[in-house]
């Protein structure tokens, strides 16, 4: 079967990654997966062998051919794009002790995927991707390197997040123009914040323009608000966001917040 390039599709080839996946996720049978984009079915046909309930969901029809061939009562493909998918209904017919959730994601939209499934807040124990090395790079960068930017922070509030596995493009069909990495989404516990669209919002705006300094990206007035706290830190007037972890972020954006309430 020729994969589609309008879906992303690129097959994945070899069952010893496959099966390094699968040790990644170590399901019970109580559980429950979620695979994403089963494609022909070769990494659903090593989660099967865990007995775990598994709910493949996949946008090209024209695979049932391959996949029609798995499904069982544990094993069941719906037809439909994952970002149209109202992941928390569909979980409404299944009792289960842990969600995982796994996939080989199409490299133009990992992320979208990503913030679809945290938005959906079904909260998954763990999740195990194969992406774009770059992309796995941005997510597990760390502060006062060139790859950490607003999605890095973002992400890693709701995850501990870990590259796994580097794998050629060599194990792929047809073979795409660049590495892939299986990196690993641990859930954590979350730091409690009023309103969470408005942190987000804020930590974007830190970074909308990343080679400038923090203070001309949010502007003099805001600034001067949190240069104390900020120098309390050990961080100058040059300071730019890429050098502020997460902590720091909710300290300043706390800061903001009380001052706007007071004003």
């Amino acid at each position: 079967m020729k994969a589609k390039k309008s879906l992303g599709q690129n097959f994945l080839n070899n069952k010893t990654i496959c099966d390094s996946i699968v040790f990644l996720l170590s399901p019970t049978k109580k559980d429950l997966i979620i695979e994403i984009g089963p494609g022909k079915g070769i990494l659903t046909k090593k989660l099967k062998k865990h007995n775990t309930r598994i709910v493949g969901i996949e946008i090209d029809k024209n695979l049932k051919e391959h996949l029609s061939l798995l499904e069982d009562d544990n094993c069941k493909i719906i037809y439909n794009d994952i970002l149209k998918t109202d992941i928390q209904s569909l979980l409404k017919d299944y009792k289960y002790n842990d969600l995982y959730i796994v996939g080989n994601l199409p490299y133009y939209i990992t992320t979208p995927i990503i913030e679809h499934i945290i938005k959906s807040k079904v909260n998954p124990i763990k999740m195990v991707f194969m992406v774009q090395k770059e992309v796995a790079e941005r997510f597990s960068a760390t502060p006062n390197t060139k790859k950490y930017g607003y999605i890095t922070v973002y992400l890693n509030h709701y995850f501990d997040i870990k590259k796994e596995l580097f794998v050629s493009k060599k194990n792929f069909s047809p073979k795409p123009k660049v590495d892939s990495q299986v990196i690993s989404f641990i859930r954590k516990e979350v730091k409690a914040i009023d309103n969470e669209q408005e942190f987000f919002e804020f930590v974007k705006e830190c970074f909308i323009h990343k080679r400038k300094t923090l203070k001309n990206n949010i502007g003099n007035r805001k600034f001067s608000i949190i240069k104390g706290v900020l120098n309390e830190n050990g961080f100058n007037d040059m300071v730019r966001a890429e050098s502020l972890n997460e902590e720091m972020f909710i300290k300043i954006y706390l800061l903001l917040k009380k001052k706007a309430d007071i004003s």
